[in-house]
């Protein structure tokens, strides 16, 4: 699967309530952008790629506001109703972690269980949902793989999606005393371990640097991915107003804070 533009186009948007400095909650929209790519899984219509969503949102059949991915999820039925997006039975999702918000999005940097944003995007029918965990999430593999077969959290492992190989590292560079961090020796041998042979897709939560210095990253997985480079490297964990940058043979997408729905 190789990327066929840099440059994404607008689909949509989502308001949603994020937490800002000092406790304040701002108003935000959520992009959901779209980007070509020359193959997809056989049965799928798009992939949907997204990360960092720490917010919350209205769902859309009504109720309090619900984590913003588990928002999104519910939002992909009606978008399809209306002809904006295939049905949601042959979108695949692809999650890069941080989906987690205080539910009054008035604190930043919290943590806590993002279980219900994996449950809604399986409920929603998705073919298969994949993803790696963030620094900010509290999530098992076991859960999650109770969802059904083809619903994943992978860290240091593969997983077939039809003809696609998507492998994912949860997690990030840090003190390994805590929850989905590693030190970086052990973070590149795991990225180095599951892209050997490269798959199509890589998951990260924190991924490499881009080309420009508006898309900060880790160089030292930049340099590894470049003897080894998956088709296209998803992360997210800092934010880059360009989402798109080339990485060797690949390209990277970061999909903080974005959604990125990949068609034909």
């Amino acid at each position: 699967m190789r990327l066929l533009d840099d440059r994404p186009k607008r689909l949509a948007t989502l308001p949603y309530r994020a937490a800002g400095p000092g406790g304040a909650t701002r108003n935000l929209q959520l992009a959901v952008e779209t980007l070509r790519v020359d193959t997809l899984p056989t049965g799928c219509a798009a992939l949907l790629a997204t990360g960092d969503l720490q917010g919350v949102a209205p769902a859309p059949t009504g109720g309090g506001p619900v984590l913003l991915g588990a928002a999104l999820a519910g939002y992909l039925r009606l978008w399809a109703e209306g002809g904006l997006v295939p049905p949601p039975g042959e979108i695949g999702v692809l999650l890069t972690g941080d989906f987690y918000s205080a539910p009054n999005a008035d604190r930043r940097g919290v943590s806590g269980d993002v279980y219900d944003v994996w449950a809604a995007f399986a409920a929603a029918g998705c073919p298969a949902v994949l993803g790696v965990a963030g620094n900010h999430d509290e999530v098992s593999a076991g859960r999650v793989a109770a969802l059904g077969p083809s619903t994943a959290l992978l860290d240091g492992s593969r997983h077939r999606f039809g003809d696609l190989t998507v492998a994912g590292v949860s997690g990030v560079i840090g003190d390994p005393a805590r929850p989905f961090r590693r030190t970086e020796d052990a973070f590149l041998a795991a990225v180095g371990e599951v892209t050997s042979p490269p798959p199509d897709v890589l998951l990260l939560h924190e991924g490499p640097r881009g080309t420009g210095p508006d898309q900060p990253g880790r160089v030292a997985l930049r340099d590894l991915l470049e003897r080894r480079t998956p088709s296209i490297t998803l992360c997210g964990h800092v934010h880059w107003n360009r989402p798109a940058a080339p990485l060797g043979t690949g390209h990277i997408v970061n999909v903080d804070a974005r959604a990125v729905l990949f068609t034909r």
